[in-house]
């Protein structure tokens, strides 16, 4: 678990810096439509109107921020509700255009023309002289400092106190440098060159050197204890990350950088855990706030990544774990994503009327505001693994924890569905929520006792007694709150979001019942509780009337989480059944529960009604699948036909029926099908296991059927093909038109694997039975083959040419082996086992046999015009030949094998003349009609 749980933790990484790098191009992008916006200003205000703005243009609303949200095309700007989140307004008012052009006016020329010019591509010159001189200045002047210090330590030149002394000093001088260029800086410079500032380049030195010299007057020199040198790093870190306000987020980063990374400067003996969570949760909101302000996506991202690295190392390498200050701190970022960041983006700050057409958010400012707009995907994505993995790590953990882990994996998971349902498309929260809620449950049935051993060893050393009600009432309490969670989010988010209400729908329709059935195996009573059959009742119920609500809503958007939410409370109600009751009536309460969907299409039109009678199908196959005898092998009796299978296969098999013929009608063509199909499935599987049951003597197991048993089985099969070519002509479906096909093929394949290879009488030694007629040989051959050639003559016209020719040809094949075994069966008795060997007598009576059949196939080709007769015909004879002049003559001996030769050249000389008889008469027929 410890490894798989580094694994994740490396994955956690990975994932940051993709989702980094993403972050960082859209930041690139921003900047480029800032500096869009500040050149399109700067033009309006020197009175030059751009080409792409036409009057009409002009007329539009002066605020960009109401025309956005006033712009239905765009749900991320649609207003939420005040109950959501705090209103903050954005961090710069967002003012109307001739505000910003009476503010304009007060800039010189020469930064409006800057700013007219920076949208341009920037040169190589630029990047060198500009930007790439500011970095490595900075870099230079951090250095001169670290060199300078290091001169002086080497030469003895100056006490360690003065030292640090003028270091501070150097410190404390870069960042009023820093002001004081920042004060006195062109506007236009500052739009060009945000992310080479120079007084931000100064300040972000200056808080270098102030932390390296706090740490070296505490780990070096020891002029200060940790509680000093932790309260000072931590002022350093606030104070960066407050100036990062003036500065840029880069500056940001270094101040979170700094505060994440000072409780691992200060060493001491005696930690105090909830000091530490409590300093890294004040720096966690701090980063969220100043990022709402500025509207930045990476610094909280980085904010969301330390805080749950520092969760996860300090449950995976602490020998006695407090969970109380991790889990305050992990719930604080997950209130702060909720309501400080991101927030709502904009509100309405002006009267202006809204867009008067719809490409007005291509307009450079609107533009810049819709991209504003979307939810950040590294930081959804980062606070959620952060959360998951540190559920992980709680459950990994070896160590003794201050409270229950099931209790603080609920906590942290019912958080982070919180701010799935509470946040508008926080799709990867709500994901992870689900996931972590079903993964972690189920570890924690896994390991039961190994956790129960461990609880408790910090808050008393006492053993505590195994509780598996613990356990079970934590699973099913979150299995409630995610299915109140995705009500509300359905209700509240559809309309803006249908996509994210199907998600909350797919989520509140599989997590509880989920939760539920792995409370119910792991810890309920399997023979009958009540307690889980009330749990899902309940499920069934609130999911079966939400979706009875939000359909009478009569909104579009409500359609697809309806139907969910109606599986869903299938679901629900199929957990009640197996909880209450086992056997024979869990498999006939399935399908009927599911006929019940299946009447309600009456009332309603929901697609998900029928669909629910197919899952209850697939359901019963299952189970099927997993017990056949559906009560036990010790229950199951031995009565043919009339015992538990009948009804155990054949009353879901006739609600099948039914059902597919109820919705006969229906608009929905795939359920239409997939329910013929299944019920056409599982009459064939009822009848096949109750012969199954009969032929082997009341016993189902996995003995090799014998030729009559097999036999029954492709007579069910030809006979199935027949009534669903039967369906299809009554009522025209695929499914009945290549099932039939199907069916035909699947026993053409059971002849030529089964009854000839692997079952004949030939080959196996089986006894053929007493009977001269009535015989194994009877089941085996002669009846499948007269099924098959009854079947190819009802297949003529309805199916293609090529299918009914191989129909014929089967039934032909099958003939002629009734008659090939029955000729040895008479010459050997009621043993045709090949180690017999063959007598003189048996050899010719097949040449005659197979002649014989082959006239009486060519005379029935001819009376029905089937041109596959006449072809099998023309094979016996063939076969017959061959066998004259390859066996015949070595094997038969004085007058049989003069009298093999004699009939063979008769019956080719009577059917020369048949054949030269039809083919003169048919042109005087075809002249005839004309």
């Amino acid at each position: 678990m410890t490894s798989f749980l580094l694994l994740l933790i490396v994955g956690y990484v990975v994932a940051f810096f993709y989702t980094l790098s993403a972050s960082i191009k859209n930041s690139r992008r921003l900047v480029e439509l800032e500096k869009e916006v500040s050149s399109l200003k700067a033009q309006i205000a020197a009175g030059v109107v751009p080409v792409a703005m036409s009057a009409e243009t002009q007329e539009q609303p002066e605020d960009a921020a109401s025309a956005v949200a006033e712009n239905p095309s765009s749900s991320a700007f649609q207003a939420e509700s005040d109950t959501d989140q705090n209103v903050v307004p954005p961090p710069h008012p967002v003012q109307s255009m001739s505000e910003d052009v009476k503010q304009d006016e007060a800039v010189p020329a020469e930064a409006r023309a800057s700013s007219a010019t920076a949208a341009t591509q920037e040169s190589f010159e630029s990047r060198l002289g500009a930007r790439w001189a500011v970095w490595l200045g900075g870099i230079t002047l951090g250095l001169g400092g670290i060199l300078l210090v290091k001169y002086s330590i080497e030469n003895g030149l100056l006490s360690p106190a003065v030292r640090l002394a003028m270091a501070a000093l150097f410190g404390l001088l870069l960042a009023a440098a820093g002001e004081a260029i920042r004060r006195r800086a062109v506007p236009g410079i500052a739009a060009a060159y945000s992310n080479a500032m120079i007084p931000g380049v100064l300040t972000a030195a200056a808080s270098l050197t102030l932390f390296g010299v706090v740490f070296a007057a505490y780990g070096i020199y020891e002029y200060i204890g940790p509680t000093t040198a932790f309260i000072l790093l931590a002022l350093v870190a606030f104070a960066t990350l407050g100036l990062s306000l003036l500065h840029g987020q880069a500056l940001a980063g270094l101040g979170l950088f700094g505060s994440m990374i000072t409780p691992a400067l200060i060493v001491t003996e005696t930690p105090n855990i909830w000091a530490l969570f409590g300093f890294l949760t004040v720096s966690w909101v701090a980063t969220a706030l100043a990022a709402r302000y500025q509207r930045w996506k990476v610094v909280p991202a980085l904010a969301n990544i330390g805080l749950g690295l520092w969760a996860v190392g300090y449950t995976m390498a602490s020998n006695t774990v407090l969970a109380e200050p991790v889990m305050f701190a992990l719930l604080a970022m997950i209130a702060g994503l909720i309501w400080i960041w991101p927030g709502k983006v904009y509100e309405h700050v002006s009267d202006e009327k809204p867009p008067v057409s719809e490409g007005d958010a291509a307009k450079p400012a609107n533009r810049l505001l819709v991209f504003l707009a979307r939810p950040p995907l590294a930081i959804n994505l980062t606070a959620s693994l952060a959360i998951v993995l540190t559920a992980l790590a709680m459950l990994a953990s070896s160590a003794g924890i201050s409270m229950h882990p099931a209790f603080v994996v609920a906590v942290l998971i019912i958080g982070l569905a919180a701010l799935g349902a509470g946040r508008l498309n926080a799709v990867w929260p709500a994901i992870f929520a689900s996931l972590a809620a079903l993964g972690c449950a189920n570890i924690l049935a896994q390991n039961n006792l190994e956790f129960l051993s461990t609880f408790g060893s910090v808050a008393t050393p006492a053993s505590i007694a195994v509780d598996h009600s613990l356990h079970a009432s934590i699973t099913r309490i979150m299995g409630i709150v995610f299915l109140l969670f995705a009500v509300e989010a359905i209700r509240r988010r559809t309309p803006r979001d249908k996509g994210f209400g199907t998600l909350w729908a797919l989520i509140g329709s599989i997590v509880p019942a989920g939760l539920g059935v792995i409370s119910f195996v792991e810890y309920g009573n399997l023979t009958r509780d009540w307690l889980h059959a009330a749990y899902g009742l309940a499920i069934g119920l609130v999911l079966f009337g939400a979706a009875y609500r939000f359909d009478r809503s009569s909104e579009p958007a409500f359609q697809r989480p309806v139907n969910i939410l109606v599986v869903g409370s299938f679901l629900g109600f199929l957990l009640t059944i197996h909880a209450l009751t086992n056997g024979l009536a869990t498999t006939i309460l399935i399908p009927l529960l599911g006929f019940i969907y299946v009447l309600g299409t009456r009332r309603r039109s929901w697609p998900a009604l029928a669909w629910v009678m197919a899952l209850a199908l697939v359901i019963v196959f299952g189970r099927i699948a997993w017990e056949p005898t559906i009560v036990g092998p010790q229950n199951l009796g031995t009565t043919p036909v009339f015992n538990a299978l009948l009804a155990g296969y054949g009353i879901p098999a006739l609600l099948a029926v039914v059902s597919a013929w109820l919705l006969r009608h229906s608009p929905d063509l795939r359920v239409r099908n997939f329910l013929q199909a299944l019920a056409s499935l599982m009459v064939l599987l009822t009848l096949a296991i109750l012969v199954r049951h009969a032929m082997n003597g009341g016993v189902l197991n996995d003995a090799v059927p014998t030729l009559g048993e097999q036999s029954i089985y492709t007579l069910l099969t030809i006979g199935m093909s027949g009534v669903l070519m039967t369906l299809d002509m009554k009522s025209p479906s695929p499914i009945f038109r290549y099932g039939s096909m199907l069916a035909g093929c699947l026993a053409m394949i059971n002849v030529l694997v089964a009854h000839f290879f692997v079952l004949n009488p030939y080959f196996t030694g089986e006894n053929t039975g007493r009977w001269p007629f009535f015989n194994l040989l009877l089941i085996g051959y002669l009846l499948p083959g007269a099924a098959y050639a009854g079947l190819a003559f009802y297949a003529r016209g309805k199916r293609p040419q090529p299918y009914v020719v191989l129909l014929a040809l089967a039934g032909a094949v099958l003939g002629f082996a009734w008659a090939t075994l029955s000729v040895r069966r008479f010459w050997q008795g009621e043993n045709i086992a090949d180690w017999k060997g063959f007598l003189q007598g048996e050899t010719y009576s097949y040449s005659v046999v197979w002649l014989a059949i082959g006239v009486l196939l060519l005379a029935l080709g001819s009376r029905f015009d089937a041109k596959s007769l006449r072809l099998a015909s023309a094979g016996l004879v063939l076969l017959a030949v061959a066998k004259a002049f390859l066996i015949d003559m070595s094997n038969l001996e004085g007058v049989l094998r003069a009298l093999s030769f004699i009939g063979l050249g008769v019956v080719l000389i009577g059917i020369g003349l048949f054949y030269q008889k039809i083919l003169t008469a048919k042109p005087k027929d075809a002249a005839a009609q004309q």
